[in-house]
């Protein structure tokens, strides 16, 4: 199987005892272990975002440089300011691993929502603990999905090599769209597919038949980041 991702997983520790949770999701990143920065060197800073524990002993999550040090609901806070009017929707009826691959991603582009449907629980190793700084929402079946995007103004499309998808390359997707994705294999279901407004797929030049889940969103998200998305220097 290849390789996702081209970086480290950031250190896992023993959270202690706690709430029930998916096996998936009982280890967390420790931000004081890893690379990043050590304790804060100088004066503290005295604006109200910066967390105190995190000056002390050091900051090594896999944050940008701006958030350093940073609690973790004043980088929400900040990133709510400017979330994109793209959204994202995974099936879940497999505990498919990519659904981790496509939240990192989601939070790469900083979407307004990660919806997943229908299993509560998901995989949550391949996220990297990036779920943390999104908005990820459960709904139980495709109805649910719907009533949500639609409340929200969004266009739902589906991105899935199935008969009468369009060529996600020169199409222009909505500003305000929810990007559905299906399990790995089986794909979109019929229902999701019927709810759908549209479908897109990825052209292809080799010889296998489709994409892996995680990559084909990033290709996407990506894609309608090309139209819509401010640009910004890195960092």
């Amino acid at each position: 199987m290849p390789h996702l991702y081209d970086d480290e997983p950031e250190p896992l520790v023993d959270p202690g005892p706690g709430p029930a949770a998916d096996p998936d999701d009982g280890l967390a990143a420790d931000p004081t272990v890893g690379p990043g920065v050590g304790p804060y060197e100088g004066p503290w800073p005295s604006e109200p975002w910066f967390d105190p524990e995190l000056l002390a002993a050091g900051d090594r999550r896999n944050v940008l440089d701006r958030y350093r040090y940073w609690r973790l609901d004043a980088i929400v806070a900040d990133l709510d300011t400017r979330r994109a009017p793209l959204h994202v929707a995974i099936q879940n009826w497999e505990h498919d691993f990519n659904i981790g691959s496509i939240v990192r991603t989601a939070n790469a582009f900083n979407v307004g929502a990660v919806h997943i449907v229908g299993r509560r629980r998901w995989n949550r190793r391949g996220a990297m603990v990036t779920d943390r700084y999104l908005h990820v929402e459960h709904h139980a079946d495709v109805d649910g999905l719907v009533a949500a995007t639609r409340d929200a103004g969004l266009t739902l499309v589906g991105v899935d090599n199935l008969p009468g998808s369009r060529p996600l390359e020169p199409t222009e997707l909505p500003r305000a769209c929810c990007l559905v994705f299906g399990s790995e294999g089986p794909g979109l279901t019929p229902e999701m597919v019927a709810a759908c407004e549209g479908l897109v797929a990825i052209t292809q030049h080799g010889s296998t038949r489709s994409l892996n889940a995680g990559a084909a969103a990033a290709i996407a998200m990506y894609h309608w980041s090309r139209r819509w998305a401010e640009v910004t220097e890195p960092g």
